[in-house]
């Protein structure tokens, strides 16, 4: 069951991943995600259906558009590639879960998030608010089914806890926390929350932690400088998704050190 569960999902991954692609281009240009369709941005042809199967159409046209010859970023597969890989993960994780579904939606939207962040250095309100309401519900419904509203009422508290924090870090250094970040800080809450509050200190710290260590890093080998900036949210993301797929056995771990 775990199985099939995580091969549908990884599959469905994929078909999002190619969706995801238009949401990472489309929103910080504050353009439909809906119309018009799908298109080359050299020479404006509308992709074909038979050009559009998630990463095996970039492999088979080599990167380019069919019509032009335009080159098509490797961002395309690897968005879709990611997608497959982690919606297969959060299938595993979840697959006797009713909570699924909720872990999904969360799923896209980091990556679209992270995306956008990389490259704009923003996180777009068109994508946390709706994603906050989508996941707040689906974990009301995930409670329901399996009779445990003590999740959702921790799961609210944790995200009023993390945003409380994140919202003095803010105001304490506005410069070293944008208040994207903040807002981000709720959807994660909310998220990890539900599982525990173990996972939701587990992940959160995992976040700053990746950026420290990261972002050490990348001024070392000067690929960034001291002054420059570099994006918090895709840290956070990958810190949050660390404790959503693994965070019983890590928190587990962390007891038995301290006993």
């Amino acid at each position: 069951m775990t199985a099939l569960v995580a091969a549908i999902s990884g599959l469905y991954g994929l078909v999002i991943g190619s969706f995801l692609n238009v949401v990472i281009w489309r929103v910080p240009r504050r353009e439909s995600i809906v119309r018009p369709p799908s298109h080359c941005p050299g020479c404006d042809a509308k992709i074909a259906n038979r050009d559009n199967i998630p990463v095996f159409s970039w492999l088979l046209l080599r990167g380019r558009c069919r019509n032009c010859g335009t080159r098509i970023s490797a961002r395309y597969p690897l968005i879709e590639l990611l997608t497959g890989v982690l919606f297969a993960a959060v299938g595993a994780r979840f697959s006797h879960s009713w909570a699924l579904p909720a872990y999904l939606v969360l799923t896209a939207a980091l990556i679209a998030l992270s995306a956008i962040d990389l490259e704009h250095y923003i996180l777009p309100s068109r994508i946390l608010y709706p994603t906050d309401v989508a996941v707040f519900v689906l974990l009301a419904a995930a409670s329901a089914a399996e009779h445990d509203w003590g999740a959702l009422g921790r799961a609210a508290s944790a995200g009023i806890v993390a945003f409380a924090v994140f919202y003095l870090i803010h105001v304490v250094s506005p410069k070293g926390m944008g208040f994207g970040d903040v807002r981000l800080s709720f959807l994660l809450g909310i998220s990890l929350g539900w599982l525990g509050w173990g996972e939701l200190f587990g992940g959160l710290f995992a976040g700053f932690l990746y950026g420290a260590v990261i972002g050490s890093a990348l001024i070392a080998v000067k690929v960034r400088g001291r002054k420059q900036r570099i994006p918090f949210g895709p840290f956070l993301a990958a810190g949050a998704m660390t404790f959503v797929l693994f965070g019983g056995p890590l928190v587990d771990w962390y007891q038995h050190l301290g006993r």
